[in-house]
């Protein structure tokens, strides 16, 4: 007769009890050494250890944004460092964004890393770097947006005199930088906040589970500081840059009226001034990104300080993660699509990716030449 292991379920259901006992007992966080657990806030350990087949899909997700990144950002800076046609002080807030997403990129090995050996490689040093290069380039392309923001609006509203000149855009992106600065390096050293693993416990951001005062004022600040501060620059410049493409578009219809011309851009400076709405279009696709991508992880922030934070599952903090980590790829891919400019460049570079876009310049030029042969009498 077999023995008899337990009183409850018999010897046959034996070895599921085992299996049982050991998913339990595996919680998350149950592979990080003693020396370390304080790294491991206790929300975490509520949770069973995620499936090492989760961390596996994970870095091979992240391996296919590295190269995605890597490849459309690389490109970004190559060309718009390089293209005369594109060497203008408007694009260097371009080139900002593209060195903010690569550096959004150079955490993304160590993600993959980390899910190999499904914890934290370097412990709080680990962490600490994970957190630093997430928290300025996420804090620093969201004020990049901004800038971006307010340039095409100075461009287009004031195509003449509001165009800024290269002085006025390198201390703008030392703007970019130094406000980047303050919640990277102060929880980085521990003046206000600090960096602790989240999610997966395979990723790093800043505390926001710590239930005393000093933590969640460091929340607020910081969420008003990197997402609210940034969002109502972009809605109100692009409001603002909205107003002004309608009142663009009125004046051409008249214009057109006048003339007695089928075409909105009769001339080079209209044919001139559609191009940079073209580009103003190209930004808005951006801060529509922004918005899609940080606003989950800032509501997640939000919810972990002061709300219901049952909610908050390993999964559900890492997806909007993710999602930032997507947008920092595709930023590079919109302006391949809608900027044409780059367009024409990547035409002439990269001709095996299939780009096809006429010259802005000649195009600007035969919409001149077109308009005087269609309305001769209009100049005189």
């Amino acid at each position: 007769m077999a023995t008899n292991y337990t009183d409850d379920i018999g010897p046959v259901a034996y070895p599921l009890k085992m299996v049982s006992q050991e998913v339990v007992e595996h919680m998350l966080g149950w592979n990080i050494p003693e020396e370390h657990q304080h790294l491991v806030h206790e929300h975490w350990r509520n949770f069973p250890a995620v499936s090492k087949y989760a961390h596996f899909v994970l870095a091979l997700i992240y391996s296919f944004l590295i190269l995605a990144s890597v490849s459309g950002n690389g490109i970004v800076i190559w060309i718009f460092s390089t293209s005369k046609s594109l060497r203008t002080a408007s694009n260097m807030f371009v080139i900002n964004l593209a060195v903010f997403d690569m550096m959004m990129m150079l955490e993304m090995p160590m993600l993959v890393l980390n899910s190999f050996y499904q914890r934290l490689v370097g412990y709080q040093l680990g962490c600490d770097i994970f957190a630093v290069l997430g928290a300025l380039s996420g804090i620093g392309g969201a004020i990049t947006n901004a800038v971006i923001a307010y340039d095409r609006y100075k461009t287009i509203s004031s195509p003449l005199d509001g165009r800024l000149n290269r002085v006025q855009a390198s201390l703008l992106i030392l703007f970019t930088w130094l406000w980047a600065l303050p919640f990277t390096i102060m929880p980085a050293f521990r003046i206000w906040g600090r960096f602790v693993p989240e999610g997966f416990l395979t990723t790093c951001s800043f505390d926001y589970f710590t239930e005393d005062q000093d933590t969640r004022m460091f929340v607020m600040c910081i969420f008003t500081w990197s997402y609210c501060i940034p969002m109502l620059l972009l809605c109100y410049f692009y409001s603002k840059l909205f107003g002004a493409v309608r009142l663009h578009e009125r004046m051409l219809k008249e214009q057109a009226k006048k003339m007695n011309v089928k075409s909105l851009a009769a001339n080079k400076e209209d044919a001139g001034k559609s191009i940079e709405i073209r580009i103003a279009k190209v930004a808005f696709t951006i801060f529509f990104l922004f918005v899609c991508s940080w606003t989950p992880y800032a509501f997640v922030a939000m919810v972990g300080a002061f709300g219901d934070r049952s909610i908050l599952t390993p999964v559900t903090t890492m997806i909007p993660a993710v999602c930032a980590k997507i947008v920092s790829c595709i930023d590079p891919w919109v302006y391949a699509i809608n900027h044409p400019r780059y367009r024409a460049e990547l035409q002439k570079r990269l001709p095996w990716m299939g780009v096809r876009e006429a010259d802005p310049d000649t195009v600007s030029t035969s919409s001149g030449a077109t308009a005087q042969t269609q309305n001769p009498t209009a100049e005189a």
